[in-house]
């Protein structure tokens, strides 16, 4: 019975949503400072480390919110004929999960493709060099925006936008680097501040010393990023021997048994 009243639930919810009757995306817009509270710090991050700059974090987001309120309202419409703290309880803690699954799914795909994420901004600010030697590094970064990776791009046009309006401080560096915060990004920007207050006469000196230290990021990557292909291979290459070497054991014993049963 509980299970044909979920179904039921299911089709009243989809219709009355898709009719207009209940409208699930205004809810959450005349709360929006209420459901930021929970959103993650990092998240804006995390989607456009996956999708650039071509998806909304915010659109995500709402689908996140309401998924775990489709399921908040399955789970309570399961436990009507036994509904108590418990029960109640447990619905809060499934809605919960839903939610954060969306979270976890970005964060797992961050964690697997993290050296190439992290190798992108010492990649850009290596070819940014290129226009910071006839420009100053406001105006090279504003002309660098449509080529920089889309993950960037964003952040890039905000920072630019924070210092044509007459904030000279490294506050809008430090925020693109808490925007984004892939290894070594608040080293990166603390430089690339530096470099803008340099004098002309000695650009050419400090330019030299940014392209070696973002060179020496690079390497720095590119060594991690071997280095866990190689652990990979390794680990790989054990499971491998184990895999081998328990089988070859089984053959063992069967042909010890075999020969005790002649």
């Amino acid at each position: 019975m509980q299970f044909e009243i979920v179904i039921i639930a299911a089709i009243i919810i989809f219709v009355l949503n898709y009719t207009g009757r209940i409208n699930t995306n205004k809810f959450i817009t005349d709360n929006t400072e209420y459901f930021r509270k929970l959103k993650e710090d990092d998240w804006d991050f995390l989607v456009k480390a996956r999708y650039g700059d071509g998806v909304n974090p915010d659109i995500l987001f709402t689908k996140r919110i309401q998924n775990a309120g489709i399921v908040l309202v399955l789970c309570l419409f399961i436990f009507i004929s036994n509904f108590n703290y418990s029960t109640f309880l447990v619905s809060l803690i499934a809605a919960y999960l839903m939610f954060k699954s969306g979270y976890n799914s970005m964060k797992k795909y961050y964690k697997k493709h993290l050296n190439d994420i992290d190798s992108m901004l010492p990649h850009y600010l290596k070819s940014l060099e290129i226009l910071i030697q006839h420009y100053t590094v406001p105006v090279a970064i504003g002309k660098s925006i449509t080529d920089a990776p889309p993950i960037f791009r964003e952040g890039l046009q905000e920072m630019i936008n924070e210092i044509n309006a007459g904030n000279d401080k490294i506050d809008p560096y430090m925020n693109f680097a808490k925007e984004y915060p892939v290894r070594d990004s608040m080293r990166m920007m603390r430089l690339l501040y530096r470099l803008s207050l340099g004098k002309q006469e000695h650009k050419q000196e400090q330019l030299l010393a940014f392209s070696k230290t973002i060179s020496n990021l690079q390497q720095k990557a590119r060594e991690t990023r071997y280095k866990n292909r190689l652990d990979k291979m390794e680990s790989k290459t054990m499971a491998m021997l184990i895999t081998t070497g328990l089988g070859v054991m089984v053959l063992l014993i069967f042909a010890v048994l075999k020969m005790m049963s002649i």
